[in-house]
């Protein structure tokens, strides 16, 4: 008798983590890339650009996981992949051509002056996010496997 849920959210359980850990990164490179970009933009551009994008892609991250719905859960889920091959390739290429960077990017050295995080987040996600899917697919089935990750908006 009542409506049809639209969406499922994806910050049930260890999204909700997700959720905080992106958040956090958010924060992090975006208020470091600013900084930088207005106080010493001509002494690394490359890496504060990139550190900017981070941010963006974070901020863009965190903000279908909130959003939730299958749609959402597709974006995050090529947002992810497209952070992971940047942490990837920029961490490798700070390691191989580290004259290239005079200043740390958030993804230099694959992320080590954020603990790894932006290794280790992107890697987390898009299995949670997998997850969420295959939960998501079988509660709609009738199964009732979806609790916890897929809750009804």
């Amino acid at each position: 008798m009542g409506a049809a849920p639209e969406r499922s959210r994806l910050i049930g359980g260890p999204g909700l983590l997700l959720v905080w850990l992106y958040g956090v990164m958010v924060v992090g490179a975006v208020s470091r890339s600013v900084y930088q970009i207005a106080t010493e933009f001509d002494r690394a551009p490359l890496a504060y650009a990139l550190s900017a994008l981070a941010g963006l892609v974070y901020g863009f991250i965190t903000y279908t996981l909130v959003r939730g719905g299958e749609t959402a859960r597709r974006a995050a889920v090529v947002c992810c992949a497209a952070e992971l091959l940047g942490v990837l390739v920029v961490g490798t290429w700070t390691l191989a051509d580290p004259s290239a960077f005079p200043d740390a990017t958030v993804w230099s050295d694959y992320g080590m002056g954020y603990l790894f995080i932006p290794v280790l987040l992107p890697v987390s996600a898009l299995y949670w996010l997998r997850r969420a899917r295959t939960r998501t697919a079988g509660s709609g089935a009738g199964t009732g496997t979806g609790t916890g990750t897929a809750q009804e908006a």
